[in-house]
């Protein structure tokens, strides 16, 4: 009886499961293979059961606007990690150093995150806004040549956007990093003030290599953001001026709802998809050697505590 416990235990957490489960595979995985199913066909406005092999594929390469919004998005994606990456690591240093108010500037420098894309687009499209945001503000102080008009620029408008996709994302890579310099043990700090060693070089050297899973960490969950990319860009530009802030995910939407073209759609929403599992692929891989090493080492320890003990 007592046996039959455990068993019955988890039976009833599989059941609870189950519904989760069931929706996975139909919602996510069933879609994934209908879309993937859907770009090998000669759908357009209504889906379509033939095959014509990858000439939905041969199309959406051959396209200047697909091949535009690929180097939005690397130029955007470039921007956008580094810049997060470097004022994160900056905010999470300086809070690290135990100032002021300390809970109320990490609430501050976190609060961007907890906005949509949405709103944060629509406030900085206003302050990009030449005629009514910082341009026209500046040149009212006495400024009257002042320019700050990149917003509509096509050759500087995708930094106009990266500069407001930086502003919300970078606190979340500030409490990554600040979560790691916590972790780092408070001797290592003495040790080094004993030393005389420059806190620069301490964090060149010991704290940055020490930070490298907070890095990927933050690394990977901003390139998932870059990749799926779209309404930062709908909200400021709509994709404008003329083509020159284009990006796949507004391709993709444009095409599934406005071109009626849910062929071409698909085949660009396999390539994002292919491009997130080409990116998740290394952190996986990362993370399960971590976890094989470590259980490594935990048998290593348990046969030598072992071996001490029969000894």
């Amino acid at each position: 009886m007592t046996s039959r416990r455990p068993l019955l235990r988890h039976a009833v957490a599989w059941a609870a499961l189950l519904p989760m489960v069931a929706t996975v595979l139909w919602v996510y995985v069933g879609s994934v293979l209908w879309s993937m199913r859907i770009s090998v066909s000669s759908s357009r406005t209504l889906p379509i059961p033939d095959y014509v092999g990858l000439k939905q594929y041969a199309r959406l390469f051959d396209s200047e606007r697909w091949t535009l919004s690929l180097q939005n998005m690397a130029l955007f994606g470039v921007l956008f990690i580094v810049g997060c990456l470097a004022i994160g690591f900056l905010l999470a240093v300086f809070i690290d150093q135990r100032v002021r108010a300390e809970g109320v500037l990490r609430t501050i420098f976190l609060y961007p995150y907890a906005m949509s894309f949405v709103a944060t687009g629509l406030v900085w499209q206003w302050m990009l806004n030449p005629e009514l945001g910082i341009q026209s503000t500046v040149r009212s102080w006495g400024l009257p040549n002042f320019t700050f008009d990149w917003i509509v620029r096509q050759d500087a408008v995708m930094y106009a956007i990266t500069i407001a996709a930086v502003w919300q994302a970078c606190g979340l890579v500030m409490a990554l990093m600040l979560a790691g310099l916590r972790g780092i043990d408070e001797s290592l700090w003495m040790a080094a003030r004993i030393d005389g060693i420059p806190k620069w070089r301490v964090y060149l050297s010991i704290v940055l290599p020490m930070l490298g899973p907070s890095f990927g960490t933050a690394f990977v969950l901003l390139s998932v953001s870059v990749v799926k990319v779209f309404d930062v860009v709908v909200a400021m530009t709509q994709g404008g001026p003329g083509l020159a802030s284009e990006v796949p995910a507004k391709f993709i939407i444009d095409n599934l709802l406005v071109r009626a073209n849910i062929g071409l759609a698909s085949a660009a929403s396999t390539v994002l998809l292919l491009t997130v599992l080409v990116l998740l692929a290394p952190w996986f891989y990362a993370r399960a050697r971590a976890s094989r090493q470590g259980e490594r080492a935990a048998r290593a320890m348990q046969a030598s505590a072992t071996q001490g003990a029969a000894a």
